[in-house]
């Protein structure tokens, strides 16, 4: 990891993808199928187009990897936020939806909607778990990067500690 010129860290983050096959049969025929990583993980993942442009459906697509990466770094940070308040989070379930209208030019995701179901020890106010939920969609790196609007949805509910 490199530092910027004010001495603050500068991440870098490096994904591998691969393809082989043929395209001379044209737009229709070739194979969507790829594999990507993303070193230092060793997970690889099988991945094709959205089964709508002749992909696999039984494949992970970027456009899912997408909506994936901001319900997941929504998660992680505001299990980050819950943490520094003292807060008992103790469920997070996400049902996340992004869409996608082909009439729109260029086509791209217009919208993701990320539906996060927090469960907490009872204790704090729903109004201080709503407020910590903004203030996690405004730390979290993905939301950050995109120019699409990410809008956050939650359900929230407490169990006795």
């Amino acid at each position: 990891m490199a530092d910027d010129v004010s001495g603050r860290p500068v991440h870098t983050y490096r994904a591998l993808c691969s393809w082989s096959g043929s395209t001379a049969g044209g737009h229709p025929s070739y194979d969507r199928a790829h594999r990507a990583s993303a070193p230092p993980a060793e997970a690889e993942l099988a991945l094709s187009a959205e089964p709508a442009f002749g992909g696999e459906p039984g494949r992970l697509n970027p456009e899912q990897l997408l909506v994936l990466s901001a319900a997941s770094c929504q998660l992680l940070s505001f299990l980050a936020v819950a943490a520094r308040a003292r807060l008992d989070v103790r469920d997070y379930r996400d049902d996340a939806v992004a869409v996608m209208p082909e009439a729109s030019r260029p086509v791209r995701i217009s919208e993701i909607v990320l539906r996060p179901r927090i469960t907490l020890a009872a204790g704090p106010s729903e109004e201080r778990v709503r407020h910590l939920v903004e203030v996690a969609h405004r730390e979290c790196f993905i939301a950050n990067s995109l120019a699409t609007p990410v809008r956050i949805d939650p359900e929230i509910a407490f169990v006795e500690a």
